[in-house]
């Protein structure tokens, strides 16, 4: 059974009340965002080349949004918010410093970020949680292939190489989440 969806502005008051200082912002002509995408591609080497048209990162307290937010669903919109808060949870439990350090280098930066996997990981957790509550189990199922290849591929930075392993992370994850909202 799936549950209705909050409104995304009733969702975004819900953070705010959690941390009060969340804002959202634009991607588009952010000086910071920009220097990001260039190094992105860079180190990427030109592999990352929609860190500014598709990608939402949580920076210090901030959502930063392509252009394409305006024009997604709600349901969409609250999904997306489910995981940036475990993002948000994240940051106050361990710090600005520390949760970049961890993000960035355990193990290395590019190839076998173990630490960035990790994070990844938990708030991944939560958008397969949240599209099973408002979607079904089969919705979040067909989350699986491209989680994998945002893994191992140049969305992160080739952040976990090994494909079957993060395979057999979703289908664990999947199957305790389904277990827990039935």
């Amino acid at each position: 059974m799936s549950l209705a969806a909050p409104s995304s502005a009733d969702f975004v008051a819900e953070i705010c009340a959690e941390f009060p200082s969340f804002s959202i912002r634009k991607k588009r002509g952010a000086p910071l965002q920009n220097a990001i995408d260039v190094f992105l591609r860079v180190v990427t080497l030109g592999g990352m080349r929609t860190y500014l048209t598709n990608y939402h990162t949580v920076l210090f307290g901030t959502l930063w949004v392509p252009d394409h937010w305006d024009a997604m669903s709600e349901l969409d919109k609250v999904i997306l918010l489910r995981h940036e808060r475990i993002h948000l949870r994240q940051r106050k439990r361990m710090g600005d410093v520390l949760m970049a350090f961890v993000y960035i280098f355990p193990i290395f930066p590019l190839g076998l970020a173990y630490g960035r996997a990790r994070i990844e990981w938990e708030a991944y957790e939560e958008t397969i949680r949240a599209t099973i509550e408002f979607l079904g189990v089969d919705a979040a199922r067909a989350l699986k292939r491209g989680l994998i290849a945002r893994f191992v591929g140049p969305d992160y930075g080739f952040m976990w190489p090994f494909p079957k392993m993060v395979a057999r992370w979703f289908d664990e994850a999947l199957e305790r989440i389904s277990k827990e909202t039935r």
